[in-house]
């Protein structure tokens, strides 16, 4: 079936857009509540809190090394496809999760479900490219950012209610309802659209999946003070296998690395500010709960709502932003803010003792907006900066970016405790305002001659 002109009817796009938002939603709402139930789960596994954090690690290493492969056969099989796919597994996988009776059983369940999650997360946003009017992607990027938002901001909220009346298992069994009513919508509504011509290179998904997974073991074994041999390894293991998939699809219209997508300098720096952005928001999502209580004295209770402002802004900033890329270019709203999000953790870096929560809020608000500013109008730059037979590479590097920035963040976090016991919030903060000023700088580029050539 020939790819749409430009989105779908309106009887078909609502319920496409819905179906999309509920997966999307389920996927990132997944991670926040399993985060804030961590401590709940390992009393009830009967294990320890350094063996539970296997039930995330597990999540993200499997996401991280499979969403270019999965966003590379949306383009064979089709986006919708996968898309279906991904949620079937993520729903069965759920299931399994909600059934675990040990921490073996629920890590496996949690690989299989990361496997749905990378499927949904890797043609997502080539999917919203085809739902909506080109005069309304803007709008719609902006509601994809809201329902993330609000799926984070709502997380530790979600798992505290149903944790009060509920085992911890229904946090997992909660998405098979859920997940089933998506299904359904997205099956009589996602486009189907043309597929491309070449086959799938699965020597090339493994060399991938091999490449980003080693990065990541590489990163999370090399700061928490393991054997530096084994880290060595594992980066040796990574940068083989890149340059082996650089040399394999060498030539190839369709590379999972997207090295034709790279060349585009726009698509490259919109790819860069992203993962700085990022970047920031994992070091400061990992480092403020430890400055929060340790520092200024907070309650775990308190340091939820202390948080919750960051979130809630760019939820709500998010859709204005959405509507302000449609007339404006992404490097200067991108830039704005950016700037936003680096001054407000310089602010917070310098709290001190006895501030109070409004010298707080504000400070994480100021994040939030900016953060929130940047995200829509980046999203949309890096989907139309591609053709649109590239979507679904595109797609992938969006999700991959995202992961690979928020890894990265929450790595150095550890690097910078180890450093310092005392100062490792504040210097993790500080490198993340460096982080957000590089982002910034990449997207005033896309301003330039160079950001705007071919």
């Amino acid at each position: 079936m020939p790819a749409l002109d430009d989105g779908l009817p309106r009887e078909r796009l609502i319920p496409a857009v819905i179906a999309v938002c509920l997966a999307v939603g389920m996927a990132t709402l997944d991670t926040a509540i399993v985060n804030t139930a961590l401590p709940t789960m390992a009393v009830g596994l009967n294990t320890d809190s350094a063996s539970v954090i296997w039930v995330v690690n597990a999540y993200q290493l499997v996401m991280v090394a499979t969403i270019l492969p999965f966003a590379s056969l949306g383009e064979v099989l089709g986006h919708r496809r996968v898309y279906l796919g991904g949620l079937w597994v993520f729903v069965l996988a759920s299931l399994f999760c909600g059934l675990a009776w040990s921490l073996p059983s629920l890590a496996i369940a949690r690989v299989a479900q990361g496997l749905g999650a990378a499927a949904l997360m890797s043609v997502n946003a080539a999917l919203l490219r085809f739902i909506y009017p080109s005069h309304m992607l803007g709008r719609g990027m902006g509601i994809n950012s809201l329902v993330v938002g609000m799926s984070f901001t709502l997380g530790p909220t979600v798992a505290s209610a149903i944790l009060s009346f509920a085992s911890w298992h229904w946090l997992f069994l909660i998405n098979v309802p859920i997940g089933v009513a998506a299904w359904w919508m997205a099956r009589r509504n996602l486009p189907t659209l043309e597929r491309s011509s070449h086959s799938y290179d699965r020597g090339a998904a493994l060399l991938c999946s091999l490449l980003f997974g080693g990065l990541t073991l590489a990163l999370t074994t090399g700061v928490h003070g393991v054997s530096p041999w084994l880290t060595v390894a594992e980066l040796l293991l990574a940068l083989a296998c890149g340059v082996a998939l650089v040399r394999r699809q060498a030539g190839h219209p369709a590379p999972i690395l997207a090295q034709d997508l790279y060349r585009r300098p726009l698509f490259a720096l919109s790819s860069l500010t992203a993962v700085c952005s990022f970047c920031t928001q994992g070091l400061a999502f990992v480092s403020l709960p430890f400055m929060l209580q340790y520092q200024l004295g907070h309650s775990q209770v308190a340091t939820g709502y202390l948080i919750t402002p960051w979130p809630a802004v760019v939820a709500v900033m998010a859709l204005v932003a959405g509507r302000l890329s449609d007339r404006y270019p992404p490097g200067l709203l991108g830039g704005i803010g950016l700037l936003g999000l680096c001054l407000g953790m310089a602010s917070l870096a310098l709290l001190q003792p006895g501030a109070s929560a409004w010298d707080i809020g504000w400070r994480m608000a100021l994040c939030g907006a900016g953060f929130g500013f940047f995200q829509s109008p980046n999203l949309k730059a890096l989907m139309t900066s591609a053709p649109p037979a590239r979507s679904g590479g595109a797609s992938g590097v969006v999700a991959t970016s995202r992961l690979v920035g928020q890894t990265l963040g929450a790595s150095l976090v550890a690097l910078c405790f180890h450093l310092s016991t005392t100062a490792g919030p504040q210097v993790a903060l500080w490198l993340g305002c460096g982080f957000a000023l590089v982002g910034a700088l990449a997207s005033g580029l896309r301003l330039t001659g160079f950001g705007k050539g071919a």
